[in-house]
């Protein structure tokens, strides 16, 4: 009984620190309280004294917002904890708070204890009442002077502060408009709109204000907005809140470039010049586009007033772009290094030496000062891609593009072809791979042709599928005969997360048809499918041109419902060399390698309980498009479950396939 007591009792991890911390405040040394509360706060996240303790010791130090979220944090652990909702109330007060601080003690006079009552009215009253009558007297200011920007302000930040969302969100939007330059009222226009549930309208406020030239406007914008890249709906939406905004308006125009839809990019273009016609960034870009699609009349204006201006280096990449005969070469006097280009050349030197946001911060100034300087459009495009900002990345490969250089066009085109499958709103997928294997003397023939959606943010993609297994003989030839494959066309619809670090899960639902009538089987059979898939390729891959090793691995866990309910694993893996093209065989590109494959299920069926291994080899022609691929492999393997076997414990396989798969 007394092991039983003593084991009974929970030790708590956080004694020893708030011990030392309690001593520490007896002795004054508050930092090291402060430190030993903290290290009781990690052992023990759930006790709000120790958070009130905590912020105690912070007032000590005169670390007032640090005590205020500690008092945050303890009224959210202890809710009915007036005290500390009442320090929290006066903290918040006093760190510029005061709506929040107004709310609280609004609470606690309306529902607290006697004492806290007491308190709480007092302290309401003497931040109502100031802010009240601030309102009424800027409200009677404006009656005199209906366009005093100053009092629109005064009185739409008490009216926040008060809690009057309707009256503040008026009169920031009338401030604003009487000083549009002065965008960091867009913020506070967006806090008070988020605060009424018009989240659609705060949203596109806050990209407006994220857009702005003013640094502090814009930093403080950005931390509103969401990871991921705004859509071009949201774009749209904010252009309506904030029309005069060239910069959103500009990074409207080239979204809609990157995403192949020129006309609608003209369209934010001719915007951007009817409210400043000298942007001649706007009028080169504009004037590009119309001659793309042989507008030569609506494009000239345009393409003669930016060869005329005082930017030198724009004209320059314009008359590059045009490239007319006419205009020769560039002087000596105009080679000369210019601005632009010592910053690109400190971009340059910050790429090669790795220093990744210097040189994203150095190519975006010169992207801002000639926008169609297209090796640095490329460079932006790399740069993110490095950073692993990759929906960034895929903007600028789009427009490099559009480079008259054949080589940046090339390699922008190739750049932006790989990355954007993986970030595309929708795509589709089809694959087929047909195979012959000399053990059953059968060819067999696997394909799947998909549709995937992304779903908003979440890192997930819905889908329908079609796929296709089968094979030419049907069965074994054995007196009990075995079917060599499902000879059906699987219907389906699931959904798959997006890949990270080659893994992916997925699940799906749908019906297989047979194509073939089989005695014992439905022609039409409901299938649910499921499970988790993992790959990875590391070293010098096929395609790459280069000489190298490689390893692959290729693992897959799948539950099919039509197998009894069966869940079976799939690992397949190859360690080889990689040999560089062959022009003497018409630009041969070769892998040679060594398969290790093996194969179970949760049933310990024999067909699904297998060990391979043996040589290989894959092969293409470099004039060949990409997504080709012939593979040779000659495996011997052995069953690892033998109850039930037909055939001898092991085999030899020479398999011939040929492997195609597009993603658009």
């Amino acid at each position: 009984m007394a092991c039983l007591a003593a084991a009974s009792q929970a030790v708590d991890p956080a004694q020893d620190p708030l011990n030392k911390a309690y001593e520490a405040l007896r002795a004054r040394q508050f930092d090291k309280a402060i430190e030993q509360f903290r290290k009781a706060v990690a052992a023990a996240p759930n006790r709000s004294s120790i958070r009130k303790d905590l912020a105690y010791a912070y007032l000590k130090t005169g670390e007032t917002e640090a005590a205020r979220e500690e008092f945050a944090e303890a009224m959210r652990l202890a809710p009915k904890d007036q005290q500390a909702a009442l320090e929290y109330a006066f903290l918040s007060n006093d760190t510029g708070r005061t709506a929040e601080a107004r709310r609280i003690f609004d609470r606690i006079r309306k529902s607290g204890g006697e004492e806290a009552r007491a308190t709480a009215e007092q302290a309401f009253q003497n931040i109502d009442r100031p802010l009240a009558e601030g309102i009424a007297r800027w409200t009677k200011a404006l009656e005199a002077s209906p366009n005093d920007f100053s009092a629109h302000h005064e009185l739409a930040r008490l009216a926040e502060q008060r809690d009057d969302l309707e009256l503040a969100a008026t009169h920031y939007r009338k401030a604003w408009t009487l000083r549009p330059e002065l965008r960091g009222l867009l913020v506070d226009l967006a806090k008070v709109w988020k605060a009424q549930g018009r989240e659609e309208q705060a949203k596109a406020a806050v990209l407006a204000a994220s857009r702005s030239k003013d640094t502090r406007t814009s930093e403080a914008a950005s931390e509103l907005l969401a990871a991921r890249y705004p859509y071009v709906y949201e774009f749209r939406n904010a252009v309506e809140v904030d029309p005069a905004n060239i910069e959103l308006r500009r990074e409207l125009a080239y979204l809609l470039l990157a995403m192949e839809r020129p006309r609608e990019a003209e369209r934010e273009l001719e915007g951007i010049l009817e409210r400043a016609p000298d942007d001649l960034p706007a009028a080169a870009q504009l004037g590009l586009l119309r001659l793309g699609r042989r507008d030569v009349a609506g494009a000239k204006p345009l393409l003669e007033k930016v060869l005329s201006g005082n930017d030198k280096e724009l004209a320059e990449r314009v008359r590059a772009a045009l490239r007319p005969p006419s205009l020769g070469k560039r002087s000596h006097q105009d080679a000369a290094p210019t601005a632009v280009a010592d910053v690109r050349t400190m971009a340059d030197r910050s790429y090669k030496a790795g220093y990744l946001r210097d040189a994203l911060r150095y190519y975006a100034a010169a992207h801002e000062s000639d926008p169609l300087d297209f090796p640095v459009i490329l460079q932006l495009g790399w740069t993110h891609n490095v950073l692993r900002q990759d929906d960034h990345a895929l903007r600028w490969f789009a427009l490099a593009r559009n480079s008259p250089d054949p080589a940046i066009a090339r390699e922008a085109t190739k750049a932006y072809k790989s990355l954007r499958p993986a970030l595309a709103r929708y795509r589709t997928t089809v694959w087929f791979f047909p195979m012959y294997s000399t053990r059953w003397k059968d060819v067999f023939s696997y394909g799947q042709v998909k549709a995937e959606a992304k779903l908003g943010p979440l890192p997930v993609r819905s889908y329908v599928s079609m796929r296709f297994i089968g094979d030419t003989r049907h069965t074994t030839g054995e007196a009990r005969p075995q079917y060599l494959s499902e000879s059906s066309f699987i219907l389906g619809a699931g959904l798959a997360t997006d890949p990270w670090q080659g893994l992916v899960l997925w699940a799906e639902a749908g019906s297989a048809a047979s194509y073939r009538r089989h005695q014992d089987v439905a022609r039409l059979v409901p299938d649910y499918r499921g499970g988790v898939s993992f790959s990875r390729g590391f070293g010098h891959m096929l395609g790459s041109g280069r000489r190298g090793f490689f390893i692959e691995t290729n693992n897959d866990g799948v539950f099919i419902s039509r197998f009894q309910n069966d869940f079976l694993l799939y690992s397949q893996n190859r360690l080889g060399l990689t040999l560089p093209a062959m022009a003497a065989l018409g630009g041969l590109e070769l892998q040679v390698f060594w398969n290790t494959n093996a194969s179970a299920d949760a049933k310990r069926q024999y067909w699904a309980n297998t060990i391979e291994t043996g040589p290989g080899l894959r092969f293409r022609w470099k004039a060949m498009p990409a997504p080709w691929m012939f593979s040779v492999g000659l495996v011997r393997g052995v069953y690892t479950v033998n109850e039930g076997n037909p055939r001898r414990p092991e085999y030899y396989d020479l398999r011939i396939g040929m492997w195609y798969a597009v993603t658009r």
